[in-house]
């Protein structure tokens, strides 16, 4: 079986707002410039996997629209009724810096069809890993509130979706984009079936999540791990949380599958953070989860994208992951890589964050 990539043309056309990064134009904020999130970082890495002849060992598909009934195992009518006329309407925004243009609420169906898409291909074995190239991405995304450029949870309807399918009960998310994903912690935080773990930098955004207090409510206790990183952690110890705290995480959970929500906004390029890490970390973190997936769960692993707003390095961070989850031999490299070793943090920062996740593990796992 290959590696399913799930992508659409039409996810690249969701658009709108009016915003210089992420401020809305007006006052003294002068007209010019956009969200980060535009179509062009992640249209470069589909780009990119055709000129690299990555592609050649992907099926390439896309997916249906996730249906009402799908959307309303995660969304509520009353959500879904006001985006459906707002998008209906020309477009407009809802909840805090989720912009969209007329045809919004289609494209967000699209793109939750295409998580889902991925995670049932897998789970029906049809492809041996999967990956979603979703737009608009999905985890900041409430049931009832939009946030973060997310409009609907894509990772949480397809989840949803699959259950109701009896595909599958026991799913574990990773999410290792620079923000807490905290829509995917409050959609299931009281369920102890979905084992949700973020790595983040510390106080990004959301501003008021992503500690590591939180760890679920209800049946659900202990079932959410947060582990939030200081600005600056570099590759070395992106690695290093990965191996003390994530995986140690899944062993002991065993779940059916794995997904991994897939920013790439940890990237030392990117706009919206500050974590300097490369495109090699990406590909290594990976190789964690893939090789962690082989012992617990028949290697079944689908990636969903998210966030990564560096037009230039998030193709590359992307395409390194990719390679790793369709065990290819084409190859990227990284154009920055060179200096961003150079900029990796010293031994003493090292030292200190190592400090840092230790206690967090020993935590964890006490």
């Amino acid at each position: 079986m290959t590696t399913a990539f799930f992508t659409d043309e039409r996810c690249f056309w969701h658009g709108g707002g009016n915003y210089v990064l992420t401020i809305p134009v007006g006052g003294l904020v002068e007209p010019g410039g956009s969200l980060p999130e535009t179509p062009e970082a992640k249209r470069r890495l589909r780009n990119l996997i055709e000129v690299s002849g990555l592609v050649r060992d992907l099926d390439v598909r896309s997916a249906p629209t996730a249906t009402q009934e799908d959307l309303l195992r995660v969304h509520p009518a009353s959500y879904l009724d006001a985006f459906k006329a707002a998008s209906d309407a020309g477009g407009g925004e809802l909840g805090l810096r989720t912009p969209f243009g007329p045809g919004g609420y289609e494209i967000a169906a699209l793109s939750a069809g295409l998580a889902t898409g991925a995670l049932t291909a897998v789970l029906r074995g049809m492809a041996k890993r999967a990956y979603a190239l979703s737009r608009p991405p999905g985890h900041h995304c409430l049931p009832d509130w939009p946030n973060g450029f997310c409009l609907l949870n894509n990772i949480a309807v397809a989840i949803r979706a699959a259950q109701a399918a009896g595909l599958v009960r026991r799913v574990a998310v990773v999410d290792w984009d620079v923000h807490h994903g905290n829509g995917t912690e409050a959609i299931f935080l009281s369920d102890p079936e979905v084992l949700t773990v973020s790595l983040h930098q510390e106080h990004n955004y959301p501003l008021d999540t992503g500690g590591a207090g939180v760890r679920g409510e209800g049946k659900g206790h202990g079932f959410n791990i947060n582990v939030p990183l200081p600005p600056g952690t570099g590759h070395a110890s992106y690695l290093e949380a990965m191996e003390r705290i994530v995986l140690p995480a899944l062993h002991r959970f065993r779940p059916e599958v794995i997904i991994v929500a897939s920013g790439y906004d940890a990237s030392a390029m990117d706009p919206l953070g500050r974590m300097l890490a490369t495109a090699e970390t990406f590909r290594l973190m990976t190789r964690q989860i893939v090789a962690v997936a082989q012992e617990v769960c028949g290697g079944k692993v689908v990636m969903v994208h998210e966030g990564g707003y560096s037009e230039l390095h998030a193709p590359f961070c992307a395409h390194a992951a990719i390679e790793e989850l369709a065990g290819s031999a084409a190859h990227a490299p990284d154009p920055l890589a060179d200096t961003l070793r150079a900029r990796q943090p010293g031994a003493e920062w090292q030292a200190h964050v190592s400090a840092h996740i230790g206690r967090l593990a020993d935590w964890f796992h006490a």
